[in-house]
């Protein structure tokens, strides 16, 4: 059985007091002091600009930045080494405006560089991953109802080849990458929302994704995707957060046809995104789910002869958007982000005892 645990969020648990239109968050530890930061992607189909928060190194963000003088359309901000010099860069994805690639000092300071992909698609979500192998970072980009773009990086973070993947009127919002059939390379697993098809494409080893799985329901509309072995039977599961539908697991099994399912939250909520990782120190991977005008949801998995454990995150209703499980104050412990639209982005720190 679970730890006792409890999620604690108070007028400090914040990032700044402004309601942006917030899209999407990132940790990761900009200025390499040791701690994790956070980068907020703000406007999404309105510009605003994107937001920078430092950790005090005890949860609190005292300091903040804007990223840019720029108010961009952005739905998406990574952050990863993207020219390969130690420190860690921002990728900003924009709806229909150029995405843009910030480089890093090592101090936490960011230059505008360079664009990638498309200069005018209708971004939702980035994906920042070595896909071919090469020792560089490069990035995935979903748009909705348009191919989704492979950049690649020359390894100085240039991004001069685009490749594409999924049909031309994909409304692709979240993929996820990892080598699902073990086979050494790197395989993509679609979120569409808008009623159609999630597919795994498997990669034949040069990047062609010409050979795709179906899971889900066919008429889904999911808006979030990972993939973890959930059962602990070596074999890749699927799990996908959905807009009025049950949040899902799809089990991975030798035949890679993804029938086994099981619904970790039965309710039809509008669910826009959701993580995981072991929240309460029993051994097992923990599901976050982010809802729309609906509370936002914790599951403990409490194994197989107990099932899902549900906590109520707050009970208050937001637009949220995203939100990530990250170490915050360096207890061992994964905390919670929201990133929400048009409220405040909260911080919930976990209080295991």
């Amino acid at each position: 059985m679970s730890q006792e645990l409890k999620f604690v969020s108070n007028s400090r648990n914040v990032l700044g007091q402004s309601k942006d239109k917030s899209a999407s968050i990132s940790a990761g530890d900009i200025d390499n002091d040791g701690d994790l930061d956070l980068i907020v992607a703000n406007g999404r189909h309105w510009p605003e600009s994107n937001k920078i928060f430092i950790n005090n190194g005890y949860g609190k963000f005292t300091v903040s930045k804007l990223l840019d003088q720029l108010e961009e359309t952005s739905y998406a901000t990574e952050l990863a080494d993207i020219d390969n010099d130690g420190d860690l860069d921002i990728a900003v994805g924009n709806d229909m405006a150029p995405n843009a690639i910030y480089l890093n000092d090592g101090k936490g300071n960011y230059t505008r560089s360079t664009n990638f992909g498309e200069a005018y698609s209708p971004t939702r979500n980035l994906k920042t991953v070595d896909i071919d192998l090469d020792g560089d970072i490069d990035i995935l980009i979903t748009n909705r109802g348009k191919e989704n773009e492979i950049c690649l990086n020359n390894g100085k973070g240039i991004f001069s080849k685009v490749l594409k993947f999924g049909s031309k009127d994909d409304s692709t919002i979240d993929v996820a990458v990892v080598d699902i059939n073990k086979d050494g390379h790197l395989d993509l697993i679609l979120a569409n929302r808008d009623q159609q098809q999630n597919y795994i494409y498997l990669n034949d080893g040069n990047l062609n994704f010409t050979e795709k799985i179906p899971f889900g329901t066919g008429k889904d509309e999911t808006r979030s995707v990972g993939v973890f072995d959930f059962n602990n039977d070596t074999y890749l599961d699927i799990v996908t957060a959905n807009i009025k539908e049950p949040n899902s697991i799809y089990f991975g099994s030798k035949k890679l046809d993804f029938s086994k399912q099981e619904a970790f939250d039965k309710t039809a909520s509008n669910s826009y995104s959701m993580d995981f990782g072991d929240l309460d120190g029993n051994g097992s991977y923990d599901i976050v789910v982010a809802n729309v005008n609906e509370p936002n949801m914790v599951f403990l998995n409490l194994g197989k002869e107990n099932g899902w454990q549900k906590i109520i995150l707050r009970d208050k209703p937001f637009y949220t958007y995203d939100i990530i499980l990250a170490d915050l104050n360096n207890d061992n412990r994964l905390d919670i982000i929201e990133s929400n639209s048009e409220e405040m982005n909260f911080i919930y720190l976990n209080i295991l005892k």
